[in-house]
C-alpha cells in the first residue's frame, strides 16, 4: 500500500475518538502559537501522565502551529512529572522551508501558586510524510510474535498487572507471552517487550498516535525483574510513514542498564510489514525490592 493510500484509509476511520478528544488543543486568540489543553486523567501511569501521551498532545500542538503537518523526529526532554488538569503549550518556529520545517515546543502547567510549571520541552522537525517516495531499502525486519489471538492481554493474568493503571483501558494491548512471564513474577531477563497495538476505540494509527505508541507498553526494565515507575528523562521518536490500517507490532529492548538508568529501543510494524516508527529513550530504573 502506497503512503497516499494508507493516508486515505487511514482518514476514513479517523474521526472524534477518544485519543483525538483528549488531545485537543485550541489556539488562544490573543496569543498566536499558544495552546491551551486538558491533560486526561485516562491515560495516566500510577498518577503520572503517561509520556507518550504527552508527546502527541504537544506534537498535536506543533502540526497545528507548522506549515507542514505531519512529525518526522521528535526529541522531547521531560522535566517534572505531569498530571491531569490543565495545560498550556507554548510553540515557537524555528524554520520554515519548503519540504521541512522545524518548531519547538513547551508544555507548562500551574502550581499551587498559579505560577506556569515546565513540564516537557519538545524540538521536533515536520513534513509531509503522504509526500515521501515509497522505496524502502531496509536490513531491519518486523518482530517475530505470536497471532493477535495467542498473545495476552491484562485479562489474562491471575491478577491485576503491577504498574496497570487507566491508560490500560484505552489502548489494546496483546503481549507476547516470551515477554509476559514478569506478570506471574518469572520475568525472562533478556530486558525484552513485545505485543500488538490499538487504541481500544478501534480508531486506527496515524503519525501522532505513532507518538503514543513507542511509549504504551510496559517498560523493558519489568522484564528485567524491576517492577515500578519507570519515568522517561528523554525520548526521540522518529516517523518514517503513515501506518496502513490495522493492528501495529511493538518491539522495545535494552541491552544496559547502569547508574540507575537504561535506553529502551523501540521499532513499531504496520500491518502490511512496514517500518513505520522508531524511538529511543532514557528512563531512570525502579528501584530493586529490598531483600527482607
Amino acid at each position: 500500500m502506497s503512503q497516499a493510500a494508507a493516508a486515505a484509509a487511514s482518514s476514513a476511520t479517523i474521526g472524534d475518538s477518544e485519543f483525538d478528544r483528549d488531545t485537543t488543543v485550541i489556539e488562544r486568540a490573543d496569543e498566536p502559537g499558544v495552546y491551551d489543553a486538558e491533560l486526561s486523567g485516562g491515560w495516566t501511569i500510577i498518577t503520572a501522565v503517561n509520556g507518550g501521551y504527552l508527546l502527541a498532545l504537544v506534537g498535536r500542538a506543533l502540526s497545528a502551529a507548522l506549515p507542514h503537518p505531519d512529525p518526522f523526529t521528535v526529541s522531547a526532554h521531560y522535566l517534572t512529572s505531569s498530571v491531569p488538569g490543565p495545560a498550556v503549550i507554548r510553540t515557537q518556529v524555528v524554520r520554515a522551508g519548503r519540504a521541512l520545517s522545524t518548531g519547538q515546543a513547551s508544555l507548562f502547567q500551574y502550581d499551587e501558586n498559579g505560577a506556569e510549571v515546565e513540564r516537557i520541552r519538545v524540538l521536533a522537525s515536520y513534513g509531509d510524510l503522504a509526500a515521501l517516495p515509497d522505496d524502502v531499502r531496509t536490513t531491519a525486519t518486523p518482530p517475530v510474535m505470536p497471532a493477535y489471538a495467542d498473545c495476552f492481554g491484562p485479562e489474562a493474568g491471575p491478577a491485576p498487572i503491577p504498574g496497570s493503571s487507566a491508560i490500560v483501558d484505552r489502548l489494546r494491548l496483546r503481549l507476547d507471552p516470551a515477554t509476559a512471564g514478569w506478570a506471574v513474577g518469572a520475568p525472562s531477563g533478556k530486558g525484552e517487550m513485545r505485543s500488538w497495538f490499538e487504541l481500544a476505540d478501534g480508531r486506527d494509527a496515524d503519525a501522532l498516535s505513532l507518538l503514543l505508541a513507542v511509549d504504551a507498553l510496559p517498560p523493558t526494565s519489568f522484564d528485567l525483574g524491576l517492577i515500578g515507575w519507570t519515568p522517561t528523562l528523554e525520548l526521540t521518536t522518529h516517523v518514517r510513514r503513515l501506518p496502513a490500517p490495522g493492528p501495529l507490532r511493538v518491539a522495545i529492548t535494552t541491552r544496559n542498564l547502569a547508574g540507575g538508568m537504561l535506553e529502551e529501543d523501540a521499532e513499531v510494524w504496520d500491518s502490511t510489514n512496514h517500518l513505520v516508527a522508531q524511538s529511543r529513550q532514557l528512563a531512570r530504573a525502579p528501584r530493586p525490592t529490598p531483600t527482607p
